[in-house]
């Protein structure tokens, strides 16, 4: 024999619906900015149904269940959907506990006798807080592929290659220089030297908090691909902090050509391609007046 709530409360859609919407809207945390009351009304009654259906033909808490495998996919693509949108895991949280207490508030209407309310409550509590445990799961999942996404768009977009003279480039490195960001820093270099037919590389770090023994290593198997492209690099940027820790560490830059600014090394490779820039006049503001 069905449970009391596998009875009673699809056939309260409406109600349980009507004050699940009135909960979240009287909520202080609502970001109307992130999603609209009409969107929150549809996102909420596709859930409802959805839990309402798996209530009526499976009468258990068990999630695991065929009968809610609906409601585990419901809920991920609303979690994914809130943590992409920017929704805090609190707002995302309230979105679910707050069904917990519409559900329990038509069980205290509909149910008069407290030996058959109780386990009623016990089971739609367990119910709601494994769903819960899913849509936190799910966001955190979410948050994390978001991270990632924008950490892989900000490294690509840090790393610009530069073509500065013809048969010259230039690569500012600004930030921590990692494993993943040499990869995308060789790959950038390389591609850019096939394309432009470059014959020197520039590579400035003087946005570089801090040089290591990694960093070193990432630095000269960068300077050792370009090599094997047929190009000469030239690290610049190296200040007396960074030269003192490199010589500490004892790290060999010696077969590498380094410069203290990024000026030092474009005059270094203007002078590698036989080129010569010449002051031949006093600037003037009027001049293209």
């Amino acid at each position: 024999m069905k449970s009391l709530s596998a009875q009673l409360l699809p056939s309260k859609q409406v109600e349980i619906l009507d004050i699940w919407i009135k909960l979240q809207l009287k909520n202080e945390g609502l970001r109307s900015d992130l999603m609209s009351n009409d969107a929150l009304k549809r996102e909420s009654e596709e859930l409802l149904k959805t839990i309402l259906e798996a209530i009526r033909n499976d009468d258990t808490t068990d999630i695991k269940g065929e009968a809610y495998d609906k409601v585990v996919e419901v809920l991920a693509g609303i979690s994914l959907s809130r943590a992409s949108n920017g929704f805090s895991p609190r707002e995302t949280a309230y979105f679910v506990f707050s069904l917990k207490e519409a559900l329990i508030t038509v069980l205290e209407k509909n149910i008069a006798e407290p030996k058959e309310l109780y386990p009623e409550i016990v089971k739609v509590n367990k119910l709601l807080d494994d769903f819960g445990l899913i849509t936190f799961e799910t966001f955190i999942k979410g948050r994390e592929e978001v991270i990632l996404r924008q950490t892989s768009e900000i490294t690509e977009i840090s790393t610009p290659v530069i073509q500065v003279w013809s048969g010259i480039l230039a690569l500012p490195i600004i930030g921590t220089l990692d494993s993943a960001r040499t990869q995308v820093v060789m790959e950038n270099l390389l591609l850019k030297i096939v394309e432009t037919e470059s014959t020197i590389a520039i590579l400035d770090i003087s946005g570089v908090p801090a040089v290591d023994s990694l960093v070193a290593q990432h630095l000269i198997k960068t300077v050792a691909a370009t090599r094997l492209m047929g190009a000469e690099c030239i690290i610049s940027g190296i200040r007396p902090e960074i030269a003192q820790t490199i010589v500490h560490l004892g790290i060999d830059l010696s077969n590498i050509n380094t410069k203290a600014s990024l000026a030092h090394a474009l005059r270094t490779a203007f002078s590698l391609l036989k080129l010569e820039v010449r002051k031949v006049g006093e600037y003037s503001k009027n001049t293209h007046a």
